[in-house]
């Protein structure tokens, strides 16, 4: 039976690439049955990503069979898989976000959450020796999912071995790390195509907070002000796409890669009062720009308080 490989909803390059990285590894490594599948459309980047390597993109499913063996990959948190995850047959999870807990499984399985930047990274580290077999496509996928989460090192979650695994696939590549991560933000900003409600949940994430539901979105992009052209309209959908998800608030962060910086619109009080307390803010209108913020990880949602 081939077992499914994924990631979460509204995958970004990290998600996406990692699930083919794996997909790779347990077909041309481990002699087993695998297929990348998405769990939605990928975003502009991770679009990119897929025609700068020559892939097909995986195909996007909304749930899987009952005891279908699957390996879940960039996240462990229930809320962003299928509804009908616990029927599934996880064999394993590879992830670098904090443990969510209310995944079940049908036996023991391999776990590996580890602190650094990048799921590729931690692929890069369990597959030992047999990462010497990558060919130049899977090499070039997972230095896509490094400068992605790491926002070409900028990001506080880069650890030193993020940053020399993406130096040495570079190398090997012989691309340039700054060339190429560009080619990627630049994708990554062009969201002209997009609606309001598909820019609030293309990188979003369901957190809640003493009992405070938020979806909390980040928009990545080296051009802010096609973004912040768009606030009034973006303001009014916080609360329609709040009231069609099942959450109390929306939390819209948009974060500038070169200036190193977020703004947060702010629709509302009760996001106001999340402001302030979270990070420090005053807020004077319907926006505030926090200095220094860049990773949802690890500087905005351990910080959220309401």
């Amino acid at each position: 039976m081939t077992t499914l490989v994924f990631g979460h909803k509204s995958p970004d390059t990290d998600s996406l690439g990692s699930a083919i990285i794996w997909a790779w590894y347990l077909n041309d490594v481990k002699g087993q049955k695998a297929e990348a599948v998405l769990l939605g459309e990928p975003n502009t980047e991770a679009a990119f990503v897929l025609k700068r390597w020559d892939l097909t993109k995986p195909s996007i499913i909304s749930e899987v069979a009952a005891d279908t063996p699957v390996v879940i990959v960039d996240t462990n948190n229930p809320a962003e898989l299928p509804d009908n995850i616990n029927d599934a047959d996880i064999q394993a999870i590879i992830d670098h976000h904090k443990l969510v807990g209310g995944i079940e499984t049908k036996g023991p399985i391999n776990i590996t959450i580890r602190p650094l930047a990048c799921t590729a990274t931690i692929m890069h580290n369990l597959m030992g020796p047999n990462a010497e077999k990558m060919p130049d496509w899977v090499k070039g996928v997972m230095l896509s999912c490094i400068l992605s989460d790491t926002l070409e090192f900028r990001s506080p979650t880069t650890t030193d071995q993020d940053k020399a695994l993406a130096e040495k696939l570079a190398s090997e590549l012989g691309l340039d790390i700054s060339e190429y991560a560009s080619e990627m933000f630049a994708a990554k900003s062009d969201v002209s195509a997009f609606s309001d409600a598909e820019l609030i949940r293309m990188d979003s994430k369901e957190y809640a907070v003493d009992g405070t539901k938020f979806r909390v979105s980040v928009l990545e992009t080296t051009a802010p002000a096609i973004v912040l052209d768009r606030k009034a309209s973006l303001l009014n959908s916080c609360g329609d796409v709040a009231k069609e998800d099942g959450v109390d608030h929306v939390l819209l962060f948009v974060v500038d890669i070169l200036n190193e910086e977020a703004t947060l619109l702010i629709p509302n009080d009760t996001v106001k009062s999340v402001a302030e307390k979270s990070f420090g803010a005053t807020v004077e209108g319907d926006s505030v720009v926090l200095p220094g913020i860049m990773s949802r990880k690890k500087q905005i949602i351990p910080n959220l308080k309401v």
